[in-house]
């Protein structure tokens, strides 16, 4: 018999919850992520973390966006810095920013590569970068890195991409945050494989919620994150039935992670898609609002 309320006696202080968003492009996004920002930092979260779009632009976007949060929200902010198509004085210069302005905290990524570009900068692996970080600004910052539990689209198979992983971890890295998943065997298969090989950081599970059908299968086929068959039929036999795919979305979304948390993963990173729901009302659905 499975015992319902395990969650109830989770120490919330014991784990880590973090909360993504991206950089707004508009005035109007910008006053929303406030607005979300501010309801979400009532939950009291380890920290927020801001993607870096691809191509460069958005760097100065991120910056803004992270010292915005650190200063309003009484919430660490971790921006997330890509290295692909960056030189060290670049990067050098940036976390020299952060530095001076109190960041801490940062989630470090070989990011996209940009297409048909040869110029991969001086950093071509995450761990590089780590590396980097690690020995230009000693312990200042805890370093987060991505991990895959199925796949990194670009490994050729499990076993590389695990020794990918051990190496961010070996280079230095506090903990990780995987990319989203919807089986929770698969994150805990990858993590017993990193036990396996000596790693002690913290892999939290990455949470995207189900709102729009559509684009997470877009999303999931470029990420390589499987949408598992029944999964996929269920959604589709709501078509564009926005209200029940939310529903069904937030119930399955819920049950997932309160099974991660009964079966001891660290805590969870949630996509929030600059947007309160429907992260709150999976948050209260698990136990945590209390």
């Amino acid at each position: 018999m499975t015992d319902d309320h395990q969650h109830d006696h989770v120490n919330h202080d014991d784990l880590i919850f973090s909360f993504e968003f991206f950089p707004p492009k508009t005035d109007k996004g910008a006053e929303n992520l406030r607005a979300v920002r501010n309801e979400l930092a009532a939950l009291n979260p380890r920290f927020f973390s801001v993607t870096y779009g691809a191509g460069g632009s958005t760097q100065a976007n991120t910056l803004n966006t992270v010292l915005e949060i650190q200063r309003d929200s009484g919430i660490e902010a971790a921006p997330h810095l890509s290295c692909v198509g960056s030189s060290a004085e670049q990067i050098r210069e940036i976390l020299d920013t952060y530095r001076n302005n109190g960041i801490k905290h940062i989630v470090a990524l070989r990011g996209d590569l940009p297409s048909g570009s040869r110029d991969l900068g001086q950093f071509r692996y995450a761990n590089e970068l780590v590396e980097f970080i690690r020995k230009e600004t000693g312990d200042h910052f805890n370093i987060e890195v991505a991990a895959y539990p199925e796949m990194h689209p670009q490994a050729p198979n499990l076993k590389v991409d695990i020794d990918n992983f051990v190496r961010k971890v070996n280079a230095g890295a506090n903990s990780a945050i995987t990319q989203y998943f919807f089986n929770a065997d698969a994150y805990w298969h990858f993590v017993d494989e990193c036990v396996k090989k000596g790693v002690e950081i913290p892999i939290v599970p990455g949470i995207m919620p189900i709102t729009n059908y559509s684009q997470l299968a877009r999303f999931s086929d470029m990420c390589g994150a499987e949408i598992p068959r029944w999964l996929r039929k269920q959604l589709e036999t709501y078509a564009d039935d926005v209200e029940s795919i939310a529903k069904f979305g937030e119930e399955f979304i819920s049950l997932l992670c309160e099974n991660l948390l009964e079966t001891g993963a660290p805590g969870l990173h949630f996509y929030t898609m600059n947007r309160v729901e429907p992260t709150m009302s999976i948050w209260k659905n698990i136990g945590l609002a209390d």
